[in-house]
């Protein structure tokens, strides 16, 4: 199957421009599962920062196989393009019955991009449990801008979503999304291999447009989560039209006149 048979949809665009997430429950075969346990114990030697996936991971390695599955491939190129290159990755192991729960934070510490993302590759080789304390992520947090920790005092906050997930299950993030590592309560060891993708071209027009204009992609694009106050969750929705004509090209793009109100400055003179 190519690549662009898996392309994303403009709905399946505009639910990522919302949440700011993307899962794809069980995408990784099953032997690739069994075969990560031991990859990932034995760890995956950093790479340079910035580097192609080319050069990065070799021909066969297991992250380049995991990166050319087509359906991963497809929503890959969907959100950063053709060629990306690797920023970095890390394995993420959780001891059984051993950690604690990492404070809520966001990766991107002074990326203020209004019109660009990386993405972050979250891989689970195994089924995940309430027990097993998967990533909590929060739903709609991405574009709206904190130093890392500053969020790190919240404990729960409402319509979070901790990971509950099948074996080979891939989740990809905007890299600016609130989330944290759960404590491992179950007797079983818990690994998540993350790799973070930098886009080397403009992030336009990347997946398959031939839904552009379905009435979709504006639901998607309102829609709102339990944590958000009311009167913000008017930002929020202007946050996700810029994103949305940045992605697009179509600087008219507009939903219920916000973006339009707020650019009105008219300079002809009174007469």
């Amino acid at each position: 199957m190519a690549t662009s048979d898996c392309l994303l949809t403009s709905v399946q665009m505009a639910r990522f421009v919302a949440h700011g997430a993307l899962r794809m429950d069980a995408v990784v075969p099953r032997e690739m599962n069994a075969e990560a346990f031991g990859v990932l114990a034995e760890g995956i030697p950093a790479v340079p920062y910035g580097v192609p996936v080319a050069e990065a991971y070799p021909e066969g390695s297991f992250p380049r196989r995991l990166l050319g599955l087509p359906e991963v491939a497809g929503a890959l190129r969907s959100l950063v393009g053709p060629d990306p290159t690797v920023d970095h990755h890390f394995v993420h192991v959780r001891e059984p019955r051993g950690g604690s729960a990492q404070p809520l934070h966001g990766d991107a510490i002074i990326d203020v991009r209004p019109d660009a993302f990386d993405v972050q590759l979250m891989y689970y080789p195994q089924d995940v449990t309430p027990e097993m304390g998967g990533t909590l992520s929060v739903p709609g947090s991405h574009l709206r801008r904190i130093n890392e920790t500053d969020i790190g005092r919240y404990q729960n906050l409402r319509g979070q979503s901790r990971l509950v997930c099948p074996a080979g299950t891939v989740v990809l993030l905007h890299h600016g999304i609130w989330h944290g590592g759960r404590r491992n309560d179950s007797d079983v060891m818990r690994y998540m291999f993350k790799i973070r993708l930098n886009p080397t071209v403009r992030q336009r027009l990347l997946w398959d447009t031939a839904d552009l204009h379905d009435p979709g992609v504006a639901e998607e694009l309102q829609r709102t989560f339990p944590w958000y106050e009311p009167a913000t969750a008017r930002l929020e929705t202007y946050n996700r039209i810029m994103l949305w004509r940045a992605l697009t090209g179509d600087d008219s793009f507009d939903l219920e006149y916000w973006a339009t109100r707020v650019a009105n400055r008219p300079d002809r003179s009174a007469v």
